[in-house]
C-alpha cells in the first residue's frame, strides 16, 4: 500500500508541473513555431546557381549546370547565375588569364540560352555583398565542421601550408546563395554536402538573430546529367583539370576534334553496346551523352545502336554532339567577336544583382545590429528626443579661437 504523503507529494508535484505548461509551454524538437513556418513559407522561390571561369566548358560543364538552367529558366523559375571568380583565387591564377576566361565562359552562357533578357548574369567579383554575408556566416560557423568536409581534406593534403580560403570555400558558396535570398541550387550529388553545410549555417544565423535567411534546396537531376565521366578514364568524373585533354569535350572543340575525342573514348572488350553503368561505365558513359545530346532515353539510345558495335556506336555519339553543340558554338564565337556586347550584359546583371543584394544585406544588417548608424536614424526619424534630427557638429567662432590651445588656432598668413 502506498503511504498517503507520498501520494499526496506526487499530486503537489503534478499540479505544479501542469501549472508550469501552462504558463510555458514546452516545444518539441520537432515543432516550429508560426512565426518560423510563416517566415519561412513566404520567401520567394528563387534559384541561384554558379560557374567557376578555370579553363572552357566542357560538355559535363554543360549538360550538368549550365543546359539544367536553360530548362530552368523555360519552366519560369527566377534565375540567378553568377561566374564565381571569386571562388577561382583558391588556387593561384594569372590575372590577364582569368579575364579571358571570364568573357569566354560568359559568351558561351549566354550562347547556350541565358540571355541577360531571361534571368541575372553577371559576375560574382562586382558584387561585394557576396564577400560580406560570407564574414557574416563565418562568425557562426565552426572550424571543427568545415574542417571535417570531405573535399577540404582531400585537397588540404595537396598543401604543406593550407590557405584559409580553402576552408572558408563553402562558407562563401552559401553566401553565394543566401545574399540573394536562394531557396534552391541546381547541384549534383557529389555537391550535396556543401548545400547541408549551407544549411547549417542558415539554422545557426537564425537561432541566433531570428527567421533572416532562407534553407536551401538542392534541385538534383534526374537524367544522368550529374554523372558524365572522363573519355578516358570512365572510373572518374570529366574534369577541366584533367592533364589528358582527350578526357573532355570542350563546347569550344571543332567538330573534327569532337569526333576524334569520341572514337578514342575507352570503353571494353564487349562489341555490343548496351545500358549498366556498374559494370560496363565506358560504354554507359557514351549512352548517356548520346541520351542527353538527342534528348532520348537509355532505352531508345540502345535500341538505335542495336546491330552496332562500339566502334560504330561511337560514330552516333559524335554526330549526336555535333548537332548539339554547333550551334552554341558558333553563337558564342560572334559574341566573342564584339566584347562589348558582353560587358553590357555582364554590367547589366550586376546592377540587378547588386539591388537584391543590397536588399538582404540592409535586412540583414539591422538585425546584427551593423547597419550604418545614420541610416538607423533616418528609419528611426532622428536621434534626438521626441523625434528630431540629430544636431549638426557645432561650428567654433571666431570668439572661440582666443582661448583655443596655441596649436589649435588658426595660422595667420602674410600677405
Amino acid at each position: 500500500m502506498i503511504p498517503m504523503e507520498i501520494t499526496r507529494k506526487t499530486r503537489v508535484l503534478l499540479r505544479k508541473y501542469l501549472f508550469s505548461l501552462h504558463r510555458h509551454p514546452v516545444r518539441s524538437f520537432c515543432e516550429k513555431s508560426s512565426k518560423e513556418t510563416a517566415s519561412r513559407e513566404e520567401w520567394p522561390r528563387r534559384v541561384v546557381t554558379g560557374v567557376q571561369p578555370t579553363g572552357a566548358l566542357h560538355i559535363g560543364n554543360y549538360f550538368g549546370a549550365v543546359r539544367r538552367c536553360v530548362r530552368l529558366l523555360d519552366q519560369g523559375e527566377d534565375l540567378t547565375v553568377f561566374i564565381a571568380d571569386l571562388h577561382s583565387l583558391t588556387v593561384r591564377q594569372d590575372a590577364s588569364v582569368l579575364q579571358r576566361n571570364t568573357l569566354e565562359l560568359a559568351a558561351y552562357l549566354i550562347a547556350s540560352g541565358l540571355e541577360p533578357a531571361r534571368c541575372v548574369v553577371f559576375q560574382q567579383s562586382a558584387v561585394p555583398r557576396h564577400a560580406e554575408l560570407c564574414w557574416a556566416l563565418a562568425c557562426v560557423a565552426t572550424l571543427a565542421r568545415l574542417s571535417h568536409l570531405p573535399q577540404y581534406k582531400e585537397k588540404a593534403k595537396l598543401y604543406k601550408e593550407v590557405p584559409v580560403g580553402l576552408l572558408l570555400y563553402p562558407v562563401l558558396q552559401a553566401a553565394d546563395v543566401l545574399v540573394y535570398g536562394g531557396t534552391h541550387v541546381p547541384v549534383g550529388r557529389d555537391q550535396l554536402q556543401h548545400l547541408q553545410l549551407a544549411a547549417q549555417l542558415v539554422r545557426s544565423f537564425n537561432h541566433r538573430y531570428g527567421a533572416a535567411l532562407p534553407a536551401p534546396q538542392p534541385l538534383l537531376p534526374d537524367d544522368g546529367s550529374d554523372r558524365i565521366l572522363s573519355l578516358r578514364d570512365p572510373t572518374k568524373k570529366m574534369s577541366k583539370s584533367d592533364t589528358d585533354p582527350k578526357s573532355r569535350v570542350l563546347l569550344s572543340d571543332p567538330d573534327d576534334v569532337i569526333e576524334l575525342k569520341i572514337r578514342k573514348a575507352v570503353t571494353d572488350f564487349t562489341p555490343h553496346v548496351t545500358y549498366d553503368p556498374e559494370s560496363r561505365p565506358g560504354v554507359s558513359n557514351l549512352v548517356r551523352l548520346h541520351c542527353l545530346a538527342a534528348d532520348i532515353l537509355p532505352e531508345e539510345a540502345v535500341e538505335e545502336a542495336d546491330g552496332l558495335n562500339t566502334a560504330q556506336y561511337k560514330a552516333v555519339v559524335a554526330r549526336a554532339l555535333v548537332r548539339h553543340l554547333a550551334p552554341i558554338r558558333e553563337r558564342a564565337r560572334r559574341l566573342l567577336a564584339d566584347p562589348r556586347v558582353i560587358h553590357a550584359a555582364l554590367q547589366h546583371g550586376a546592377a540587378r544583382a547588386r539591388a537584391r543584394a543590397d536588399t538582404t544585406h540592409e535586412r540583414l544588417a539591422r538585425l546584427m545590429g551593423t547597419a550604418p548608424l545614420y541610416t538607423t536614424l533616418a528609419r528611426d526619424g532622428g536621434g534626438a528626443a521626441g523625434g528630431e534630427p540629430a544636431p549638426a557638429p557645432r561650428t567654433r567662432r571666431p570668439a572661440d579661437c582666443a582661448t583655443a590651445a596655441p596649436e589649435d588656432r588658426p595660422t595667420r598668413v602674410a600677405n
